[in-house]
Formats: structure tokens, C-alpha cells, sequence
């Protein structure tokens, strides 16, 4: 049994849905795809923190000030 619509259905929906509607269905695909950019962007700027806490962790729980004072003058240059 085949889950492919048949050509007329297709057609009936084409015939139904229109060109304005392709078009805004288009124009909102843009959308949500820029939309999936900006949050790929902040979610990887997330793990770039994470990431720096994560190193700054050990240093500062053994009292390291100076390693600490290096990922810190690492990380502000890295910005």
C-alpha cells in the first residue's frame, strides 16, 4: 500500500492552495530558517562561555590566579 498521494489529490491541493499562498509559505520558510541561524549562532556563542567557565572552574577552585589571569587575557582577545 503506498502512502504517495495520487496526482489529483495533489493537484486538487495545488488548485486550492494558490500562488499567494506558495509564496507566503516561501517567504516563511526564510523566515524560520534565518530564525535557525540566529539560534545556531547563540547556542554555539553558549558553548563558547560554557566552555571558558568550564576552564576557569578548576584555576579558581586551586587558587591559580595566574592561570586564571591567562584564560581571562586568552578569552578577551579571542573577542
Amino acid at each position: 500500500m503506498s502512502t504517495m498521494p495520487s496526482n489529483s489529490l495533489l493537484n486538487a491541493v495545488r488548485g486550492r492552495i494558490g500562488s499567494s499562498s506558495v509564496a507566503d509559505l516561501r517567504r516563511r520558510v526564510e523566515e524560520l530558517e534565518a530564525e535557525v541561524q540566529e539560534c545556531r549562532a547563540v547556542n554555539l556563542r553558549v558553548a563558547e562561555l560554557t566552555d571558558v567557565v568550564t576552564e576557569l572552574l578548576v584555576p579558581l577552585a586551586q587558587g591559580d590566579d595566574e592561570k586564571v589571569q591567562a584564560l581571562l587575557e586568552r578569552y578577551h582577545g579571542s573577542l
